[in-house]
Order: structure tokens, then sequence, then C-alpha cells
């Protein structure tokens, strides 16, 4: 299999603060990773460099065959879906959902100037279907709820057809029924042969969709523990990475945890 994604010893510093330290991490063809770690722990971060939208401080970050610091970047990002918060912050509220997604294939937000052809309409509004937002096209991005808007988020970051999907707390602000509607797309998304290499940043376990493949456990900017998600994902390396003990059951392919005791001080 290729790699898509190779850290190797990333570290990341700002003034006194290490925010990574010594990171390896590699995410090849056709696998569906979860990042979990604590508030702090440096998924945002990781997925910042994952992106191509951070250099590390030292170590070394290749991205679909391209290493970062001899490598045109505004060449690189467009082959790299992102969905954030930072990202929706930056889209114009009086933008439609259309162009909202449209808008990617320039890697740009707010529509202004471009050309589009056939293929890129269809491909919009094939993704807006995808997501059954596409009741929703004509109207203005700022009006959508919480739901609405993580959804017109994913379609946006497929439109580029990535190589690579990062997807940075999808599921955060949504209400149980948003949240269950959210990760029922993102498991067929998991399924789908067709999709790319992806990465989903969450806190919780409850979030994680049926068909991801591999786990990444963050703690204070270091990897606690990795590997293939059945293998990785264990009561011990959650209550380890949370400093929380833990119980950790799964039912019809889904994980729930709870804590078992007294908070660890």
């Amino acid at each position: 299999m290729t790699d898509v994604l190779d850290l190797q010893d990333v570290t990341i510093r700002r003034g006194a603060t290490t925010i990574l330290e010594a990171l390896s991490w590699r995410v090849q063809e056709g696998e569906r990773w979860v990042v979990l770690g604590r508030n702090g722990a440096g998924k945002t971060t990781l997925l910042q460099v994952a992106s191509g939208r951070m250099h590390p401080t030292t170590g070394s970050a290749t991205l679909l065959g391209s290493r970062l610091g001899a490598t045109d970047v505004f060449e690189l990002r467009p082959r790299i879906g992102l969905a954030s918060a930072a990202l929706a912050d930056r889209i114009p509220s009086g933008e439609t959902v259309r162009d909202v997604v449209l808008t990617a294939a320039y890697g740009v937000t707010g529509r202004w100037r471009e050309e589009y052809e056939g293929v890129d309409e269809s491909r919009a509004s094939d993704l807006l279907a995808a997501f059954g937002v596409s009741h929703l096209a004509e109207r203005w991005f700022g009006t959508l709820s919480e739901g609405e808007r993580k959804r017109v988020q994913i379609a946006r970051s497929l439109m580029s057809d990535p190589e690579l999907l990062l997807l940075d707390e999808p599921a955060a602000g949504l209400d149980l029924g948003g949240r269950e509607e959210l990760v029922g797309a993102l498991a067929e998304l998991a399924r789908d042969r067709r999709s790319p290499a992806l990465v989903l940043v969450t806190h919780h376990v409850e979030e994680i969709p049926p068909g991801f493949t591999h786990l990444l456990l963050l703690r204070a900017g270091r990897v606690h523990a990795a590997g293939p998600i059945d293998e990785t994902l264990t009561a011990e390396n959650l209550s380890g990475t949370f400093d929380v003990p833990l119980r950790l059951d799964k039912v019809d392919g889904r994980w729930a945890a709870h804590a078992t005791g007294a908070v660890a001080g």
C-alpha cells in the first residue's frame, strides 16, 4: 500500500510551548483513521500539519509523496480535503450552499469571478445529494443549522476529489439527532472503496462511525497508542489517554465509554 501521509519525529513548538513532540505516524491508501485525545493534546495542530498548513519545527512531513518544505503547498493543498471550524469561519455567511461547495474546486471561499464548467456544477450537485442537503442549495450558508453546516462542509471537502480527507471534530456542537445522522453519513463514506484515505478527529468514542479501521491516541502531543482500531481501542489505552479509569463497550459496531471510579488526580 502507498503512504498518503508520513510524519517522522515531527515536533511543533510555539515559543516555549511544545505542542507536538517527536511524533511519527503513517496513513496509507484505503485506511480510515480516528484521532482521539484530550483538549490540548495536539489534535488540531496535527491536522494543520497533515493538511500542509503548518510546517514542523523539526522532523519531516511527507504528504501524498511530497515533503513539506520542498514542494509548492498551493499545488498540494487542493489534493487534501479539509473540514474544520476554522475553515467554516472563513466562509461568507451570504454565500449560497451551492457556491460553498462549488468554490472548493478553486480552493477559495467566496465566489468572485471564477469560471466553472458543467462537470463542476454536476459534481457539486451530486455531493449535496450524497449528504442529503440538495434542498438547501440556494440557501445562504449563514442561515443553516449546525448540523446542516457540517454536512455542507464535508460535501465541500470532497469537491476537489481529494486523495486525503481530514475532518476536524465534525460532530462538535450537534444534538443527538444531528450527531447520529452525521455518523451514519460518515459510515457510508468509510465503506465506499472510492473514498480517499480518511482522518477523523474527535473527543468521543461514541462519534466513531462503523467502518473506520485505525486509531491514533494522542496524549500531551505524543502518540500514546496507534494501530488497527479493534486492537488499539481498549479500556486501558483510553484510560491512559484521558487520565480517567474507563470502561469501554461495543454494541452493534459502536463504542461507548464510561467512568468506572474516581477521577485520577
